[in-house]
């Protein structure tokens, strides 16, 4: 295990949350732990080389840039599993795929930009990968994003807090149109930031604006809700949350807003949304949960079910990554996948 010592916990708290929007971050970031920027920038690096952290850069939301985006539930046959999750990881647009411990045992994420036919898409995937059975299972109401994993083992698994980022936020980017500016910047700054003093200075000079305009850029797209924030990514079982189980819930129909929103307030709730159901899928609210062992997702999930008053529930449990990236916009490999794949014959 990769040993991590107070001031590495903190520095990754602050991280994935309060990242410095500043020409010099890493120095900023020193500041607020009385630490030099070098001693900074070494540990970031270390913490980089140990896979503890996947990557620092700017988290979008997808919806808010026209993006459509779904979570999918494939029911595979465990033979061919492996199989048909490298079919669905070859998609651009999917950028999180896990073996989970049910019937439907593959689970991915995909997003297509303007434009795109997500059905079309997910039932192409779903011939090639040979699944049984696929479900799409869109948000029909975001109640909660935001990874917070707390390294110091200090913080109480059942505390609440506000949401950092709920459907309210996104509902800013509706009376906004990205311009070809906006666009360009998207692509520069969604890239993994090098840890470096002045880690925008590269971007700053292929897009020929200063430091200031690009951390200016970075605060309007918040503003607006396009951009959530700037933040580490860290590999989870790698900084020591093994345990990474999705709560599924049963929600009574006529009260899942309020139902919705206790779930969010659980800090250790790190997606919430509402979504379909099936015949075969009665559940209607998802909740992500992050534990360093699989006992504790249970502890939060008893916590909110004596919250909720909702009991009918299912624990899914990620057993294998297959693929976990961000999500890359305004880029050309889906046109080239759809060109490939979308209207050629299966085989």
């Amino acid at each position: 295990m990769f040993e991590l010592d107070a001031r590495d916990k903190d520095l990754l708290n602050i991280i994935q949350n309060d990242f410095p929007l500043d020409v010099y971050p890493f120095a900023r970031l020193g500041e607020r732990l009385e630490l030099p920027e070098a001693e900074v920038i070494q540990r970031l690096e270390r913490l980089k080389g140990g896979k503890i952290i996947r990557q620092v850069s700017a988290i979008f939301d997808t919806r808010a840039l026209g993006y459509q985006s779904s979570l999918v539930a494939m029911a595979v046959a465990a033979p061919h599993l492996d199989e048909a999750a490298a079919i669905v990881n070859g998609h651009p647009g999917v950028s999180h795929n896990y073996k989970r411990n049910h019937d439907f045992n593959l689970w991915f994420t995909i997003a297509l930009p303007p434009g795109g036919d997500l059905k079309a898409t997910v039932d192409r995937l779903h011939e090639m990968s040979g699944a049984e059975s696929t479900r799409l299972l869109p948000t029909l109401h975001l109640f909660k994003i935001g990874v917070e994993l707390d390294m110091t083992g200090k913080a109480d698994l059942t505390r609440r807090s506000d949401p950092a980022y709920s459907s309210d936020k996104r509902e800013k980017a509706k009376g906004y149109v990205l311009t070809a500016e906006d666009i360009d910047f998207v692509r520069e700054i969604q890239e993994d930031l090098e840890i470096v003093s002045r880690p925008y200075l590269a971007g700053t000079q292929r897009l020929g604006v200063t430091e200031e305009a690009m951390i200016e850029h970075a605060q309007r797209l918040i503003a607006t809700g396009h951009l959530r924030r700037i933040a580490a990514i860290l590999y989870h079982r790698r900084a020591g949350y093994a345990a990474n189980g999705m709560a599924v819930w049963k929600a009574p129909a006529d009260n899942t807003m309020e139902i919705g929103n206790q779930m969010a307030s659980f800090s250790v709730v790190s997606h919430c949304y509402l979504r379909p159901t099936y015949e075969d899928w009665p559940y209607n609210i998802f909740t992500m949960l992050h534990g360093r062992k699989m006992e504790d997702c249970y502890k939060v999930a008893e916590a909110i079910a004596e919250t909720t008053g909702v009991t009918e529930y299912a624990m899914l449990f990620s057993t294998k990554e297959y693929k976990k990236t961000r999500v890359r916009y305004f880029t050309p490999e889906l046109a080239e996948w759809e060109k490939e794949h979308l209207l050629a014959p299966v085989g």
